[in-house]
């Protein structure tokens, strides 16, 4: 599909209804959005108006460029934690240099993106499981649940590392700022108890108001509650971030962490949402998208944009159904930047550490770890791992271990698949039974199942499971029928080792059978020579005709 048909296709096609639906879901978002996007400027450690321009510019990119109705593209806390990190030994948060990192990182990211959309890399985001992904998040949550500990009480935290963080809150307690704790539980109770009860109502943006009236009425910053003073107003500045080479080249790991973490959230985010709504989603077109917006980013003053699971939630909870409404969002975004961000000078930091605080812990999704846990203790275990590695070692470690993870969870499966026997139960039906020694098909005959492809890493295992149960068979194997049903690659090592095995069972009087091939391992072994050694006339396309072939079928196989 071309670029041109995909511009607004995320908007394509807007009745008048559906325009005036999408506009009061804009307006809604906004209200909910707004102070979540001046709460992740803390995470990023840059100042609150950027927050503010990720969904000015980047948004719009993503309206035209992107083929998702739903996802909501602007800042977000799991790519804001990583560059933030990643650029803390580098510069000051918020000076001149840390600011042209952070367009950097965003540029660098954007070409990253362009790079993937002309290669069509969107797969990549496969190789990111669930599982990993839920312990990805819970330890970001984490993470930043306990940076923002220190703004919610008070206490001057300069450590970036959780574990620095937790010791310097541990030994500074006597120093909380009793005034600024209690805004703050004031405003995670309020989110909390209000979001229960009413969901749909934007309580963020009740918080960040009431916030700016009391601080404005009772002087908070005279009474030692930090605000977060004077914003900027306007549009942005567009201009290249300026960075030395040396520097450019230090934040390429930086940019690949954020690559990682937008392809696996962006992608998972907008099938989730397609699906829902029985819509077609074109992945690389959206990787188009985010690199737009990314690159817009960049050039306007602000930082790394991501599709935004939270944002794209709130967006469907309040009705949006195309790309209209977040250009409504970004419209509201304009008004607020150009009329009213006097106001927001006397917000208090404290309120929107609490509204981040609450966001962190919802990025835990603890219904998904009972979920794992119930239905598999080991993929719980690598959830809980990976969680404990983003919070306590880092975010970049954190991404690696869980894509490490997700590759090494499926080479396990392939390197000891499950195998089983053909072996008959009381009323005559043959069911699969656990490969062991002394087990049979029935006197002569031994039906074994291999769950995976044939290759080098596996072969050992194949060619073992073989040997053990014709050696130690009650009676003398006579017929070995292979279910192939699961095979559908051979390569050049596995092959060499299945003709060895078949010449080996030929000077034992064993004839080899293979059942339920496919025409692609069918072309494999013809190719690796093993058509020849065993005869066209073993290898069957069903179970059933291979069954025949030696001697009846079973009454009911399973």
């Amino acid at each position: 599909m071309s670029i041109k048909s995909n511009v607004f296709a995320g908007l394509r096609p807007l009745s008048r209804d559906g325009a005036m639906r999408d506009a009061i879901a804009g307006l809604a978002l906004a209200s909910m959005n707004i102070p979540q996007l001046l709460g992740y400027t803390r995470i990023a450690g840059t100042p609150a108006v950027t927050g503010l321009y990720t969904a000015l510019l980047p948004l719009l990119m993503f309206a035209v460029f992107g083929s998702s109705r739903h996802l909501v593209v602007a800042a977000d806390s799991a790519t804001a934690a990583i560059f933030s990190s990643g650029l803390s030994g580098m510069a000051a948060q918020a000076d001149g240099k840390y600011m042209a990192l952070v367009g950097m990182v965003a540029l660098l990211t954007a070409a990253l993106l362009l790079l993937a959309r002309i290669f069509k890399l969107g797969f990549f985001a496969d190789f990111l499981s669930r599982t990993v992904l839920v312990g990805f998040l819970t330890g970001v949550g984490l993470q930043i649940g306990i940076a923002m500990l220190g703004e919610m009480s008070g206490i001057q935290v300069s450590a970036h590392k959780t574990v620095d963080q937790l010791q310097q809150l541990a030994g500074a307690l006597a120093a909380v700022n009793l005034p600024t704790l209690a805004v703050s539980l004031l405003v995670v109770s309020f989110i909390l108890v209000f979001r229960h009860f009413l969901p749909k109502l934007p309580i963020p943006l009740f918080a960040v108001l009431t916030g700016i009236a009391a601080s404005y009425a009772y002087d908070f910053a005279g009474h030692g509650i930090a605000v977060i003073g004077p914003i900027p107003g306007g549009l942005p500045t567009l201009g290249f971030p300026a960075v030395s080479w040396d520097d450019t080249l230090k934040l390429i790991p930086v940019a690949l962490s954020c690559f990682v973490i937008i392809i696996a959230q962006s992608a998972a985010t907008s099938r989730v949402f397609a699906v829902r709504h029985h819509e077609r989603l074109d992945e690389n077109a959206d990787i188009l998208g985010l690199s737009a917006a990314n690159a817009a980013a960049a050039l306007s003053g602000a930082f790394v944009v991501n599709g935004s699971p939270t944002q794209t939630a709130m967006a469907d909870s309040v009705g949006s159904r195309s790309q209209f409404s977040q250009l409504v969002f970004a419209g509201v975004v304009l008004l607020v930047l150009l009329l009213f961000t006097k106001p927001l000078e006397y917000l208090p930091r404290s309120v929107l550490a609490g509204i981040v605080f609450v966001i962190a812990i919802g990025l835990i999704d603890f219904k998904s770890l009972a979920d794992i846990r119930r239905e598999s203790r080991g993929e719980f275990m690598l959830a809980i791992v990976t969680a404990a590695t983003v919070a306590l070692v880092g975010l970049e470690q954190g991404i690696l271990l869980a894509v490490t993870l997700s590759l090494l969870r499926h080479v396990r499966h392939s390197y000891r698949p499950h195998t089983s026997v053909l072996t008959p139960d009381e009323t005559g039906r043959w069911l699969p039974a656990p490969v062991a020694a002394g087990v049979e098909t029935k006197p002569g005959l031994v039906v074994y199942r291999f769950g995976a492809d044939l290759f080098y890493a596996n072969e050992g295992c194949f060619c073992d499971e073989v040997r053990l149960l014709i050696d130690h068979a009650p009676t003398p194997v006579r017929w070995l029928l292979i279910d192939a049903g699961a095979m559908t690659d051979m390569d050049y090592s596995a092959a060499r080792s299945l003709r060895e095995l078949c010449c080996d069972l030929q000077r034992s009087n064993i004839k080899l059978v293979f059942g339920r091939v496919s025409a692609y391992l069918r072309e494999d072994m013809n190719r690796h020579r093993i058509t020849g050694v065993i005869g066209k006339d073993s290898i069957f396309s069903t179970l059933h005709e291979a069954l025949d072939a030696v001697g009846g079928r079973p009454r009911v196989v399973e």
